[in-house]
């Protein structure tokens, strides 16, 4: 079932969540761990996020140095396959720009679609780590608007090869993101939402949003969504603070800010446990405050770490 069908369908707010492809060589048995205590909330989707290739430098015999390819969470369309069998909920993969030309992504699509998944978050990608900033395929797409076209044109039956009979259509339901507080490339807010506005004027059927722990931001967000005229179902993402580390991580990986009080709080805490505590808390109210405002669905970033989530669910849900 389509994403937005679940949500038509719900009568309720919907929990779901997203995971990572476990590191090369690991079992998948990682994976299950990560979603099985979460699976009591009856998620109707689960997410999976897409890494790209990196890159590692080695030195030769002659002294040169030699870029090396390196992959290190294969397996999306697999795992999205084993989700799909093991707890009957649709698995919804994420399809990138960076690192595939678009005969890769059309192929990558028709397995997804071959395999009976007809969900897809369309993203443009981070850039590699050891490069400045984002570089597309040379024979690829620079933008998650590129990528929607793309499987717009599936879903109408035109493939990159205009001379097949009879093409049979794909029918993906097309995820994007937004970002309430503004994507780090963006020159501001009001650019951004143009160019989300963009997204959904070419067929992007619903926005999941960035991490975020302010609530009134995610609220003005929406508001603005809503004058611009995007009337497509906005989901909050969420993410609970569990370690004090991430008081700088967080806001240095994803641009976001936090919220004076939730820093204090964390500040005062005397150990790991209580830190975890506040974050839990912090989360807490921040889901009772987005149902009573009425969002259709909860959708918390893991980490493939369900614990906190739980925490979170059971006091929810």
């Amino acid at each position: 079932m389509k994403v937005t069908e679940h949500l038509q369908n719900a009568t309720s707010t919907l929990f779901s969540f997203e995971i990572l492809p476990p590191v090369k060589g690991t079992s998948i048995q990682s994976i299950y761990q990560g979603i099985d205590p979460l699976m009591e909330f009856k998620p109707p989707f689960i997410n999976v996020t897409y890494h790209r290739e990196e890159y590692v430098f080695k030195e030769r015999e002659n002294g040169l140095l030699e870029k090396i390819t390196i992959r290190k969470r294969p397996g999306t369309v697999g795992i999205c396959s084993a989700i799909m069998n093991k707890y009957h909920v649709d698995a919804v993969p994420h399809i990138i720009c960076g690192g595939f030309s678009r005969e890769e992504t059309e192929n990558a699509l028709m397995d997804l679609n071959f395999l009976g998944i007809d969900n897809v978050l369309l993203l443009r990608g981070d850039a590699v780590k050891t490069e400045p900033g984002f570089r597309p395929h040379k024979d690829g797409h620079s933008y998650a608007t590129d990528l929607i076209k793309q499987v717009v044109q599936l879903n109408h039956g035109h493939y990159l090869d205009e001379e097949m009979e009879n093409p049979v259509p794909t029918d993906f339901c097309i995820g994007v993101a937004g970002y309430p507080e503004k994507h780090m490339e963006a020159p501001n807010l009001s650019a951004d939402l143009k160019y989300l506005k963009q997204k959904v004027d070419l067929g992007a059927n619903y926005i999941i949003t960035q991490m975020f722990f302010d609530n009134q931001k995610f609220f003005e967000f929406v508001n603005a969504c809503r004058a611009a005229g995007i009337t497509v179902p906005i989901i909050p993402g969420l993410k609970t603070l569990t370690t004090r580390n991430q008081l700088n991580v967080l806001p240095r990986y994803f641009n976001i800010d936090l919220p004076e009080d939730l820093v204090n709080a964390v500040e005062a805490c005397t150990n790991p446990k209580d830190v975890k505590q506040v974050g839990i808390d912090w989360t807490i109210q921040q889901c009772k405050e987005l149902m009573d405002f009425g969002v259709p669905c909860l959708h918390f970033y893991t980490m493939s770490k369900s614990d906190a989530t739980v925490a979170v669910a059971k006091a929810i849900f």
